[in-house]
């Protein structure tokens, strides 16, 4: 079991799943949060927040940590380029993972996203999957990709195009492959934490369908 687990991208949707769960996980003794900036969560003696500028993570201050689940992530509208998103989503997610690997973990999860495909005709998607492709070569003894579906859950930041989506599916979501239904961000959060203490050697991805197994 990860005794000791650090978050990246804690402030969001899933990431705040993730942090809420490794709390109440008795065999999690401490979780590092790596945030822009101190974010209010549930209070939880476990939590240690570290507040370090992503443009300059070689220089970070970096615990010694067993884990680091990755749920960092933005969109193009959000980041205003093709460039900025590969910033967030390749390289910050890329150097995190260095560093983490640098600190002593052996177990690496990050939230990617359903299509990933570094020789993906689609920006989004390729650059998805160029990230998964060079996390799997950190040296890390295991690596959990997942990607999940449209994403269910209380954001703090709303973006449209998923809330349209999600109305929709309330309605159709069961005339879907269960690869392409919606899936909360507990249910990801869930794999996640609950697989911490059983890691599967190697590079392992989970789509949605998988995701959706765990409430």
């Amino acid at each position: 079991m990860a005794s000791t687990v650090c978050v990246v991208g804690a402030s969001g949707l899933v990431g705040r799943e993730v942090v809420a769960q490794l709390c109440a996980d008795r065999g999690v003794e401490a979780v590092h949060l790596m945030l822009r900036s101190k974010n209010e969560f549930e209070p939880s003696k476990k939590l240690i927040q570290h507040v370090i500028d992503f443009d300059g993570l070689d220089k970070a201050d970096w615990p010694a940590c067993d884990a680091l689940i990755c749920c960092l992530g933005t969109t193009i509208k959000k980041a205003g380029s093709q460039a900025a998103f590969r910033k967030v989503d390749f390289d910050y997610v890329g150097q995190s993972a260095q560093r983490a690997r640098k600190a002593g973990a052996s177990c690496l999860m990050v939230v990617s996203a359903m299509g990933a495909d570094a020789r993906s005709m689609v920006f989004y998607n390729r650059i998805k999957g160029e990230m998964e492709a060079a996390v799997a070569k950190l040296g890390f003894a295991s690596v959990l990709i997942v990607r999940p579906s449209f994403l269910a859950g209380d954001r703090v930041e709303h973006r449209a195009g998923e809330k349209l989506a999600l109305n929709v599916l309330k309605f159709g979501n069961f005339l879907l492959p269960k690869k392409y239904q919606s899936v909360s961000a507990h249910a990801v959060a869930r794999a996640m934490v609950e697989t911490l203490s059983h890691p599967t050697a190697g590079f392992t991805v989970w789509e949605s369908d998988t995701l959706q197994k765990f409430k």
